[in-house]
């Protein structure tokens, strides 16, 4: 059975070798889908019977892994040096520095490495991240999805 949480957060960037516009200063509404699959808790007697995990609970996690610390923060490239001197120049700014450029893509990837080390077989139902799609735009997202082992 597969589950989706759907959460949203703010965040800025810029990608430092774009041709484009997105070379600017710039920001977005990320939205972020988590789906896990996992076997529905039959368990007589649990709150989560009849779930693959409590929907409140994946938001939860996500939240305090991830959400919460890109939320409102500029998301850089450790190798755009002017960006990042200007962000150090800012009293108690929220940054987070990636050692990729925050493209959509590798956001995705990011958020997959992040939140699949959060989400355990915690339930003993076989829990596990499938994909994670991360949303730039209404009309742009990428999909990070687990590799067939």
């Amino acid at each position: 059975m597969l589950i989706t949480r759907r959460l949203e957060f703010d965040a800025g960037h810029r990608i430092s070798t774009h041709n484009s516009q997105c070379r600017h200063l710039h920001g977005h509404r990320y939205v972020i889908e988590i789906t896990l699959s996992g076997n529905i808790i039959s368990d007589e007697g649990v709150v989560e019977q009849g779930m693959v995990m409590d929907f409140s609970e994946v938001k939860r996690i996500a939240k305090s892994v991830l959400v919460d610390k890109w939320d409102h923060a500029f998301l850089a490239y450790s190798g755009d040096a002017p960006v990042l001197q200007f962000l150090q120049s800012l009293d108690d700014h929220k940054t987070v520095i990636f050692n990729s450029q925050p493209t959509a893509e590798n956001l995705a990837l990011a958020a997959f490495r992040i939140l699949n080390e959060a989400y355990q077989d915690s339930y003993g139902n076989n829990l596990r991240l499938e994909q994670v799609r991360l949303f730039e735009t209404p009309n742009c997202w990428a999909d990070a999805i687990r590799e067939a082992r």
